[in-house]
């Protein structure tokens, strides 16, 4: 029998996700694309398969624990010859990587070594881009202290020290392309006494350092220090070495790096030191730290009125309120309301029943207007636009993918139907049916959900004459589709019966104006109410 490692496989985007449920327990049989545990990023939920059949050992990672690709996972005991150059436990084998080995310091006449760091284990065998280097020459540093910051297509991460002592060389610079085993830096360290050894080989004699055991495990790197936002002096050198998760964070919170004090070396402003400014800016200021001045709602004790229950919220609903907020706040919204005569529409739609079946396909009216859509979009780019970070320039988009607002017992989420302006209704109508049930089971992968144009929010039968859909920012689009009905249309001669679909179009106002909207809506109108104008 031999212990195989499992490790986080490729999550379509996302950078980090967390573990929300440990689906077997150790000692569990498992088979092949069995689900070990279930992963959640800011936008879907995804089960990790088991690529071996055997026994778990045990889990590597808890619940609400935080990973990302390549971390190992588990441990499960597969039959088969076990490996022949490992003679010591899978665990210890985990925390003394054997890949990675340093060079022994080179002594000094002044009782100093100089120690290379090396890139530890990345967890790919691809080379990653150096897009930043955190220390000087001449700095002090501890270990478990970033000296550079490294970018691959996915994520990026950090190169903590191995070694305490004081930078002497950089090996890297920004740009490089760095494996794991290569050589960053240079550290003048200052050796520690040589500690009494028992049953010492001649191997373990040549040894720079005796290696871990369970009851010597290495020191876990320093927390960052804790500092007071309204009395940390602002960075004044107008350098703000900050990493890009940082950097997102910040931006997504409305915070001004060049406020936080970073507590990391040089100055590094880490996500503890953004956390802890918006923390004391909200603890110190009578309104909320979003900078729309608006106050914050004062918080009610509901218990005194009867039964309560708190019940916490999904990462996914937490991310949708967030984003709702934001964008509510920072797009200036303009909502357009119109009516589609969608009789003959419903009619033909009706009548492909038959063909539906025997192709499993089930054709719905969100088909229709998502083709309606993307003709429209097509006909007026202006909609498929978004504003430049700058606020100076348009990034118009020559693709179009559409968004659909999905439902779920987790939240709400949005899959986009790629390229629809080149796909037909049957194409567009499996789009729908594989994506709704990836997103009622919870399977969406983060690139299912990426590179949307414009999106639709249709509210089907529920009801409702009509809402203002908020914009799915950075899109400068939303249509809300409320629920049909049978009403009297004046054709010129005599009222006839009709069946009416409310649309709303909501949109930013700072990419189209009314003009825009209004020609993008009579064209969506046009098609809908006369098919035949979507095969022009």
């Amino acid at each position: 029998m031999a212990v195989e490692i499992v490790t986080v496989p490729d999550l379509g985007g996302a950078e980090t996700v967390d573990v929300i449920e440990l689906s077997i327990a150790q000692g569990d049989a498992v088979a092949l694309e069995d689900s070990l545990l279930v992963l959640e990023s800011d936008k879907a939920t995804m089960d990790v398969p088991s690529p071996f059949e055997g026994t778990l050992v045990k889990f590597l990672v808890a619940d609400g624990d935080t990973v990302k690709v390549g971390d190992p996972i588990a441990e499960i005991e597969v039959s088969g010859q076990q490996a022949e150059t490992s003679a010591e436990p899978v665990e210890e084998s985990l925390k003394q990587p054997e890949p990675v080995q340093e060079p022994e310091p080179a002594a000094t006449d002044d009782s100093v070594a100089e120690q290379f760091i090396l890139v530890p284990d990345i967890g790919s065998e691809d080379p990653v881009d150096v897009i930043e280097i955190s220390v000087a020459i001449g700095d002090e540093i501890e270990e478990g202290d970033t000296l550079l910051v490294l970018e691959s297509d996915k994520a990026t991460m950090d190169v903590p020290s191995s070694h305490s002592g004081t930078v002497v060389k950089i090996l890297a610079a920004e740009g490089d392309k760095l494996n794991t085993g290569s050589e960053v830096a240079v550290l003048e360290i200052t050796p520690a006494a040589p500690e009494p050894q028992i049953d010492k080989t001649p191997e373990s004699a040549s040894a720079p350092a005796p290696a871990a055991t369970e009851s010597a495990k290495p020191p876990a790197a320093p927390a960052p220090a804790v500092v007071d936002s309204a009395s940390a002096p602002a960075n004044q050198s107008g350098d703000i070495y900050a990493g890009p998760a940082v950097r997102l964070l910040a931006r997504e919170l409305g915070v001004d790096l060049a406020k936080v004090a970073g507590s990391g070396p040089r100055g590094r402003v880490q996500k503890d030191d953004v956390n802890l400014f918006v923390k004391t800016a909200l603890s110190t200021s009578p309104v909320a730290a979003t900078g729309s001045g608006i106050p914050v709602v004062p918080e009610v004790d509901f218990s005194q009125f009867g039964d309560i229950e708190s019940i916490a919220m999904s990462k996914i609903q937490k991310l949708t309120a967030a984003n709702m907020q934001r964008n509510w706040l920072n797009v200036p919204h303009v909502t357009h309301f119109d009516d589609a005569d969608i009789t003959d529409l419903e009619a033909f739609r009706k009548s492909l029943a038959d063909e539906g079946a025997a192709r499993g396909i089930k054709v719905t009216p969100v088909a229709f207007l998502i083709k309606a859509l993307a003709t429209a979009i097509q006909a007026n780019p202006v909609v498929n636009r978004s504003l430049a970070a700058d606020g100076e320039h348009f990034i118009q988009k020559h693709y179009c993918n559409i968004g659909m607002a999905v439902d779920t017992p987790r939240g709400l989420v949005v899959p986009v139907i790629k390229n629809a302006d080149e796909k037909g209704i049957w194409d567009i109508s499996a789009d729908i049916m594989a994506l709704a049930a990836s997103a009622r089971d919870g399977k969406l992968k983060p690139a299912d959900m990426q590179g949307g144009c414009f999106t639709l929010s249709s509210l089907g039968a529920i009801g409702g004459k009509g809402f203002t859909p908020i914009v799915n920012s950075p899109e400068v689009g939303i249509l809300g589709v409320s629920k049909s009905q049978m009403q009297p249309v004046w054709n010129g001669q005599e009222f006839v019966p009709r069946l009416m679909l409310p649309l709303c179009l909501s949109y930013d106002h700072r990419v189209i104006n009314g003009g825009d909207a209004g020609r993008f809506m009579t064209q969506l109108v046009k098609s809908l109410s006369d098919i035949r104008h979507l095969a022009l």
